[in-house]
């Protein structure tokens, strides 16, 4: 009938969509949204934004966060539960599924891509050297970013690529301050091979550092991911939140001395602390 539909413009394939008058109005009016709002599905992502993607919640923390009765958040993690989006543990906490919390995990990765990229640059310029930062997704930590020197004979990092938990310095910065059994699983789905000879591969050696790495908050790879190189890291470490990244300084050891070493170690630190302010 005249005045019920819009005809849209055409489509690539030519075909026209045409579109209700209602839908048209939603999109401008105000009061026609709040009329078409489906406040079931409201609740439902009311309870998702609750989670972080790494702490589980009680039942009781999701509803002095949406404010809903225990019933009617019960249903809704119900029916959340069963179309795969939260998953019940034993104890009877929620967490995001699989699907939901790697979504989460790349956002938040990204997000703090963006504020230690200038953090990279200064240590990049500072040293002349590659600086990198490393992201844990679940129990594989990734190079999230990295700037390569500019040295014909340099120490590089792919985007991307898993790095080991035993013997690169990033890795270690972040499995140190994991609690063990994530560290475990992270060791276990890397294995402790020996990449060269001076990788660490007993793993009661290996925890003896991660305590070290924790009282120092520096992690050393010297020669032990890769013959002829050195790398200094450092956890981002903020304050309430659990540890997911690390930066680092990468460099041929025929370039560094005792004092670049000590002035490497400190700009690393300062770095990663400067991010965690932030």
């Amino acid at each position: 009938m005249a005045g019920k539909t819009k005809t849209a413009p055409m489509s690539e394939k030519g075909a026209r969509r045409r579109i209700p008058k209602w839908a048209l109005q939603s999109a401008t009016d105000s009061a026609s949204s709040e009329q078409y709002y489906l406040r079931t599905i409201g609740r439902a992502l009311e309870v998702l934004d609750c989670f972080d993607g790494k702490a589980p919640l009680a039942l009781k923390d999701i509803c002095a966060r949406t404010g809903l009765p225990d019933s009617t958040l019960f249903r809704v993690l119900l029916t959340l539960e069963k179309h795969g989006y939260v998953q019940q543990a034993v104890d009877g906490t929620y967490q995001l599924a699989p699907k939901l919390r790697f979504g989460w995990l790349i956002e938040q990765a990204n997000a703090l891509r963006g504020k230690v990229r200038p953090e990279l640059e200064r240590l990049a310029q500072q040293f002349n050297e590659t600086a990198s930062l490393a992201y844990l997704y679940d129990d594989r930590i990734h190079v999230l970013d990295s700037i390569d020197t500019f040295h014909e004979i340099r120490m590089s990092n792919r985007i991307g690529r898993v790095i080991p938990p035993h013997c690169s310095a990033m890795g270690k910065a972040i499995t140190a301050f994991q609690d063990r059994e994530l560290a475990d699983q992270i060791l276990e789905i890397y294995g402790l091979s020996h990449r060269t000879e001076h990788s660490i591969t007993d793993r009661g050696k290996l925890f003896e550092e991660f305590a070290e790495i924790r009282r120092t908050g520096i992690a050393c790879d010297r020669e032990e991911s890769t013959l002829g190189g050195i790398c200094y890291g450092a956890a981002i470490q903020s304050p309430g939140q659990p540890v997911v990244a690390a930066i680092s300084v990468s460099t041929p050891i025929v370039r560094m001395t005792l004092e670049r070493e000590e002035v490497t170690r400190k700009a690393v630190l300062e770095a990663a602390r400067r991010v965690a302010e932030k």
